[in-house]
């Protein structure tokens, strides 16, 4: 019986063949990986700015007086607004100031403490809602409206606002596509309805 094995020629050629279907392997996963990181990171910042959006309009819509006796709502700008609710359901009502600065909008809650009740002095629970958010002085973050419907320009009197209306605008990078993603959605302050 006679034992046949690999030559250094076939072995070198199977090697060969081996290391290229492997580079080229490498180079189509690499390849697939950096044409989708961006689709990817544009998914994972509208979701996070879907889900920001949503937690938002679900706090305005339970704005209630503050446990110092504060009016529900305290600022209302076009890139921020600072309201009382209680967020975390836990028979408190804690401050909640949501802002957008320099394409990133976060959301900062203060319990109150003491007695009296105080806000001032507490610290604050800071968290980053969305990233990437792309707003400008055109589209404001924030729009306020009356009872009526009509919407409040300007100074606005805290008083007078019945529901506020989100936009926001994410975008990962402005030089490339896909567009704009515009995310928005209306509240309605329910406990201040009737009053």
């Amino acid at each position: 019986m006679t034992h046949r094995a690999f030559t250094l020629i076939e072995t070198l050629v199977v090697v060969a063949v081996v290391a290229i279907v492997g580079l080229a392997l490498h180079a189509i996963i690499l390849r697939f990986y950096q044409a989708n990181t961006y689709v990817l990171q544009g998914t994972a910042a509208v979701n996070s700015a879907r889900n920001g959006v949503t937690t938002l309009s679900s706090n305005i819509r339970e704005v209630t007086y503050s446990d110092d006796g504060a009016y529900p709502l305290s600022q209302a700008a076009t890139s921020s607004v600072t309201f009382y609710a209680d967020v975390d359901k836990d028979g408190g009502v804690e401050r909640v100031r949501m802002y957008l600065i320099e394409g990133t909008f976060y959301r900062v809650v203060t319990n109150a403490a003491g007695s009296p009740p105080t806000y001032m002095g507490q610290a604050p629970a800071t968290t980053t809602i969305a990233t990437y958010v792309a707003n400008g002085t055109s589209t404001p973050l924030f729009r306020y409206f009356n009872a009526s419907g009509t919407e409040l320009t300007g100074s606005v009197d805290t008083t007078e606002v019945a529901s506020i209306l989100t936009t926001l605008m994410v975008d990962i990078n402005p030089h490339r596509a896909p567009d704009i993603y515009t995310l928005t959605q209306s509240a309605t302050l329910r406990n201040l309805r009737n009053e």
